[in-house]
């Protein structure tokens, strides 16, 4: 069994910073693409951010130059470190992992989401 848990989360006036985990357990042979995504309150769930196994990543548009995506593959952990927090990047953020469980057995998981509140 794979468990996604975010952390980090909180409240933060406009301009802050916060710095979001992403911790993934269980049985794992290898973690390929892992990804941030969004969800404000009536809107559709938004890809923030991901990076690839060897350290590609890709940024959405609104975020690049404030946000920065990392991993440690040794503890299975994602990061996204958020600078110049804007009122609109208020949502829920979810991590979502393509993990191989076994010998090539490639499933996608959700994490439980932590939200991001960022007061003007």
């Amino acid at each position: 069994q794979v468990q996604l848990v975010e952390s980090g989360g909180g409240l933060v006036q406009a301009g802050g910073s916060l710095r979001l985990s992403c911790a993934v357990s269980g049985t794992i042979f290898s973690i390929t693409i892992m990804t941030w995504y969004r969800q404000a309150p009536g809107k559709q769930r938004d890809l923030v951010a991901s990076i690839t196994s060897g350290g590609s990543t890709n940024y959405k548009d609104s975020v690049k130059g404030r946000f920065t995506i990392s991993r440690d593959n040794a503890k299975n952990t994602m990061y996204l470190q958020m600078n110049s927090l804007k009122p609109e990047d208020t949502a829920a953020y979810y991590c979502y992992d393509i993990v191989d469980v076994k010998f090539g057995n490639f499933l996608s998981f959700w994490g439980q989401g932590t939200q991001v509140t960022v007061s003007s």
